[in-house]
């Protein structure tokens, strides 16, 4: 991904936002989950009344109602700006079909915008990613790797981890986890949106490199889901990394 500007920056720039006016989706979610939801939601003309839909909201409670239906109720209980509608999806949310789960998240988030937009009289706009966030932070998954495809060895594997413990915590963001796989690292973490993520790594393999320059001078990021071994060793291949 194009790491020069961050995503806040786009938003300020596009669309004017100020960051109380973001809301970020914390589930990880799948993102065919997402575009069929969204899609769904813009596509979806209920002809039900407002009162109709809350005297039918424990359909979605029903075992014997099929999936499509608890869908589309679902669906009509977010659009409303209503806190009823905002408490009947949270209390399915704490017992959920496990193939709804996902929907019914999205379904909270967009419900919540909405009583959100009204109180505050003001636009909210809702993120969502593949691998969510935390408050005002996107989580991303990041691969830092060698530049011929030699494995990273124990001492080089400690300096990763002692530099991304060091530089994530001073730019607010919050170190996950990391796997070591032979020639790279992957690594998940949390980071403002406010923070230029280009800046942040370039930090950190910079800081790497003063111990022996062992690091390729870039880096894969994304916020869509955490690659598998082959889909990073195919990425590095295709960019004639390895």
């Amino acid at each position: 991904m194009n790491a020069e500007k961050n995503i806040y920056d786009k938003l300020i720039e596009y669309f004017g936002l100020e960051e109380d006016s973001i809301n970020i989706l914390e589930e990880t979610i799948n993102t065919d989950t997402q575009i069929e939801y969204f899609e769904f939601s813009k596509n979806y003309n209920s002809k039900k009344s407002e009162d109709e839909i809350l005297r039918n909201k424990d359909i979605i409670f029903d075992i014997s109602q099929p999936l499509p239906d608890k869908k589309a109720s679902l669906v009509e209980l977010a659009a409303l700006n209503n806190i009823d509608a905002y408490r009947t999806i949270e209390k399915y949310l704490a017992q959920p079909n496990i193939k709804l789960y996902e929907w019914a998240c999205l379904a909270l988030q967009e419900c919540k915008m909405h009583l959100e937009s009204n109180l505050l009289d003001e636009s909210k706009v809702l993120i969502t990613t593949g691998l969510g966030g935390k408050g005002n932070k996107l989580r991303y998954f990041i691969v830092l790797f060698t530049p011929d495809g030699r494995p990273l060895s124990k001492i080089q594997q400690e300096i990763i981890t002692k530099e991304l413990s060091y530089f994530l915590p001073k730019a607010d963001s919050e170190f996950e986890d990391i796997l070591f796989d032979g020639a790279y690292a992957s690594v998940l973490a949390i980071v403002p949106i406010k923070i230029n993520l280009k800046e942040l790594f370039n930090k950190v393999i910079s800081e790497c490199n003063q111990l022996g320059n062992f690091l390729y001078n870039d880096f894969i990021i994304t916020n869509m889901k955490a690659l598998c071994h082959n889909e990073i060793t195919n990425l590095l291949r295709k960019n004639n990394i390895f």
